[in-house]
C-alpha cells in the first residue's frame, strides 16, 4: 500500500511546518493515484500560503486546521487508475500538493487535459483544477518539463499581468516601475514590456545585492535600489509591487504622489513586513488576481486562448533568459523545510530555480 508523505504548514505561522504520513485508501471510481515526481518552490508558494485563506489556496488539498498544504506547480505519473480513459504511466502537469503522492478525481477528460472534479474543488477557480496530459502536447513543452514547473507559472502570471496593463492602456502611464525586479515574475513582465513597442519604459527596483544580476538581464531601461525611490522620474507611472513590501510601496507612492496612475499588488513574499498606518498618497493599491483577467479573456478570445499565449510567452522568456537561471534538484522533507525557510527569509539567490521531490526515487 502506498504511503503518502505530506509537507504541511501552520496557517497562522507559516514558519511552523510538519510532515504527515498516511496510507492511501482504495481508489473510488474515476480516481487516480499520482506520484509527484517534482514540484517547483518559488516566491509564488509563499504568496499561496500567505493568501491561503483570502483566496482559497488551502482548499485545493485540505488538511485539518490549523494546518494547510501549500500547492505547487509540478509533474507526476499516474501509478494507479480507476478511470477507464487514464492508464497507469500517464504523465500529468499541474497544480499539485507539496507531497509525495496525491489522489485526483478525473473528469472532463480530453486528449490533452483532465480536470479534478472532486466536490471540494467545485467553488475554486477552474484554472487550478486542470491537469495537462503531457504526452499529447507539443515536443517543445515535453522537452521543457523542469522549466515548465519552475518558470512557466511565474512567466504566465507575468504574461497575464502584461495583458492586464495593456488592456488598460498602461493606465495612461509613461513609465512602469516594478519592485523585486530580480524576481522571475518581475523580469518576465519586464521582458514582455521591452518586446512591445507600445509599452512605456520600465524601471526596476531591487536590493543592492541584486543590482548586477537585475541589470545583466537586459529587461529594464534603468535599475534603482531600495531607498532611492525619490530618484524616480516624476512621470505618470504604474507601480507593480511583486513582494508586498509595504515600506517600499509607501516610498514609491510618496515619491510619485499624484503622478501615480495605478498601484498593482502581485506578490506577498515580504509577508512579514510591518503594515503602514494611515492612507497612502495616490491611488489605493489593488491586488492583481490573475484568474479574473484570464476569465475576461476567455469570454473575449475564446476558451484556452489566453493560456496558450501565456504558455508560448513563457517558453520565449525562459529561452531568452536561460543563462540567468541555475536549476537545482533536491529530495526529501528536510531539504524542503530548509528551502521553505530560506524562501520565507528572502535568502534564496535570484538566479536559482529549485525543484523538489518527496517521492521515493
Amino acid at each position: 500500500m502506498t504511503v503518502i508523505v505530506e509537507f504541511q504548514v501552520h496557517r497562522d505561522n507559516v514558519r511552523e511546518t510538519r510532515t504527515q504520513r498516511h496510507a492511501c485508501a482504495a481508489l473510488d471510481n474515476d480516481q487516480l493515484l499520482v506520484r509527484i515526481d517534482q514540484f517547483a518552490l518559488t516566491s509564488n508558494n509563499v504568496s499561496y500560503a500567505v493568501a491561503g485563506d483570502m483566496i482559497g489556496y488551502w482548499q485545493y488539498y485540505p488538511a485539518p486546521a490549523p494546518w494547510g498544504i501549500v500547492p505547487a506547480w509540478g509533474s507526476g505519473t499516474v501509478i494507479a487508475s480507476a478511470h477507464p480513459e487514464i492508464p497507469e504511466g500517464e504523465r500529468l502537469w499541474g497544480f499539485f500538493p507539496m507531497a509525495s503522492h496525491t489522489v485526483l478525481t478525473a473528469g472532463r477528460v480530453r486528449q490533452d487535459q483532465l480536470t479534478d472534479v472532486a466536490e471540494h474543488r467545485q467553488p475554486l477557480p477552474a484554472l487550478y483544477n486542470n491537469f495537462r496530459r503531457t504526452a499529447a502536447e507539443p515536443a517543445f513543452l515535453q522537452a521543457m518539463e523542469s522549466q515548465r514547473s519552475l518558470l512557466f507559472p511565474l512567466f504566465s502570471t507575468a504574461y497575464v499581468l502584461f495583458d492586464y496593463l495593456q488592456d488598460n492602456a498602461w493606465f495612461g502611464a509613461t513609465q512602469i516601475v516594478i519592485g523585486s525586479a530580480s524576481s522571475k515574475t518581475a523580469y518576465g513582465l519586464a521582458w514582455l514590456l521591452r518586446q512591445s513597442t507600445a509599452a512605456p519604459p520600465v524601471v526596476g527596483l531591487t536590493s543592492p545585492g541584486n543590482v548586477a544580476f537585475t541589470s545583466a538581464l537586459g529587461c529594464y531601461d534603468s535599475v534603482l535600489t531600495y531607498g532611492t525611490e525619490a530618484q524616480l522620474n516624476p512621470l505618470p507611472s504604474v507601480w507593480v509591487d511583486m513582494s508586498g513590501n509595504t515600506g517600499v510601496t509607501a516610498a514609491v507612492h510618496e515619491s510619485l504622489d499624484s503622478r501615480l496612475q495605478a498601484s498593482v499588488s502581485v506578490g506577498l513574499t515580504h509577508w512579514d513586513a510591518p503594515a503602514r498606518k494611515g492612507p497612502l498618497p495616490g491611488p489605493r493599491p489593488e491586488f492583481f488576481f490573475a484568474p479574473a483577467q484570464i476569465g475576461k479573456r476567455e469570454k473575449e478570445w475564446g476558451p484556452g486562448v489566453i493560456m496558450e499565449r501565456a504558455t508560448q510567452a513563457s517558453a520565449d522568456i525562459a529561452t531568452a533568459t536561460a543563462e540567468h537561471t541555475v536549476i537545482e534538484h533536491r529530495h526529501g522533507t528536510e531539504a524542503l523545510r530548509d528551502a521553505w525557510l530560506e524562501l520565507l527569509d528572502n535568502r534564496a539567490p535570484a538566479q536559482r530555480g529549485l525543484l523538489l521531490s518527496l517521492a521515493e526515487p
